[in-house]
């Protein structure tokens, strides 16, 4: 065996930097064998090649801030990392796009927009202790954040995509132009995979202005009805929040920030009008609160996603309120209700947790939404489906096995064991 895979690293070796791997190459938990560092997508398509020869199981890496979300993967013989792949490959300013590669880290890519008074419209939330994450990652975790209610999804601002299959293959889609739609279904469908329908390498984004001004109109928010009135009045207002974000504590009082951005004279009246619209209580900051874009999870605990319609937002905070005590459990809640996107942690108990999610998914359909694990210690994940009932998986299925019809990239990571 050990000879056997000194012939694999040495073929590895051949395409692309490549070692075995180490105890910090686990993924959720799982071994790898090896590690492969590519630098171009001909350098991946090379070391995809010899792991599809080899009927190596693959698992793509970033800056790994997210590895170990969703489930762990059933094996892990080769983590393909795209660290080295971190360029910009092209900016065009004049048109608003930006072509990067899947490794670039997000807060290098916007300072490079940054001269040229742009910006990616891209603000995943960041886990505790993590720094920030690389392009390729937030494709396949289509991760969100507060300037997703004025940018819009990560898919919404993919129009062009390069991406290995596991077989090696490249193909592409999309192009560096917003105006060109052809193929940007490629780009929604590997927005969110969790890698496991292919290797992204690179990708073209429609950017934004960076606006000239911004402020945050912070009010506490007392009640589960408080908080869903203050929101319905801000997303049915003329006020044009670039962002609008709760945070619930589960052992402080609750507030509601709102961002609003554009030239000072604009901003600065939106904020008058916010101040009367949102009443007694409401502040206003030049910078934002300190919980803001981060997760509210300790290190170890459990993170959960839960999606709801707008107006489901007091069903889903009741149900969260409930369950918790239910299942002697305090759950703190903070995420984007004005798109219907929030995350929730709760402290690692592995006999209240299952029985807390289950609670959960029995009310969900009452706020029509998903409730997701992302992370959790291990006995926890051994206890519950993280991804929970999922519409669609036959569907899924059936594009995993077009995609990768022997199942190499990172089998069993995603919902229904794909």
């Amino acid at each position: 065996m050990r000879a056997a895979e000194d012939l694999v690293l040495d073929e590895l070796s051949g395409a692309a930097a490549a070692r075995r791997a180490g105890e910090a190459d686990r993924v959720d938990g799982v071994p790898a064998r090896l590690v492969a560092e590519p630098s171009t997508t001909d350098e991946a398509a090379a070391v995809l090649r010899i792991a599809a020869a080899h009927e190596l199981a693959v698992v793509p890496r970033g800056a790994g801030t997210k590895l170990g979300w969703g489930r762990p993967p059933e094996r892990a013989d080769l983590v393909l990392d795209t660290s080295r792949m971190d360029r910009l490959v092209e900016h065009r300013a004049g048109d608003l796009v930006g072509h990067a590669q899947a490794g670039l880290r997000l807060d290098v890519l916007q300072e490079h927009l940054a001269p040229a008074r742009q910006r990616l419209g891209i603000s995943p939330v960041l886990p505790p202790g993590a720094g920030p994450g690389t392009v390729g990652g937030v494709i396949a975790t289509a991760a969100s954040g507060p300037l997703r209610l004025s940018h819009g999804a990560v898919r919404d601002l993919l129009i062009g995509i390069t991406l290995v299959r596991a077989d090696g293959t490249i193909a592409k889609a999309g192009g560096k132009v917003v105006k060109n739609v052809a193929g940007y279904d490629l780009g929604k469908l590997l927005t969110g995979s969790w890698g496991t329908l292919g290797l992204v390498t690179e990708a073209v984004f429609r950017l934004h202005p960076l606006p000239p001004a911004a402020r945050w109109v912070v009010v506490p928010v007392g009640s589960v009805a408080d908080a869903h009135e203050k929101v319905q009045r801000v997303v049915h207002s003329q006020v044009v929040p670039g962002a609008l974000e709760l945070d619930r504590p589960a052992a402080a009082p609750a507030s509601l920030a709102v961002l609003l951005e554009g030239i000072p004279r604009g901003v600065e009246g939106r904020v008058d009008a916010l101040l009367d619209l949102l009443g007694e209580g409401a502040t206003v900051a030049d910078e934002p609160p300190p919980w803001w874009g981060r997760a509210p999870w300790d290190p170890g605990g459990v993170a959960l996603r839960l999606t709801h319609e707008i107006a489901g937002l007091p069903r889903l905070l009741d149900a969260v309120d409930d369950a918790g005590r239910q299942c002697g459990l305090r759950a703190s809640v903070r995420g984007s209700a004005g798109v219907g996107v929030l995350h929730a942690g709760v402290p690692a108990d592995p006999e209240a947790v299952p029985a807390f999610v289950a609670r959960l998914r029995a009310d969900a359909a009452s706020w029509s939404g998903d409730v997701v694990v992302l992370d959790a210690p291990p006995p926890i994940k051994a206890a519950l489906d993280v991804w929970g009932p999922v519409r669609g998986l036959a569907l899924m299925r059936r594009i995993k096995d077009e995609f990768d019809p022997r199942h190499l990239m990172a089998p069993g990571r995603f919902a229904g064991g794909i």
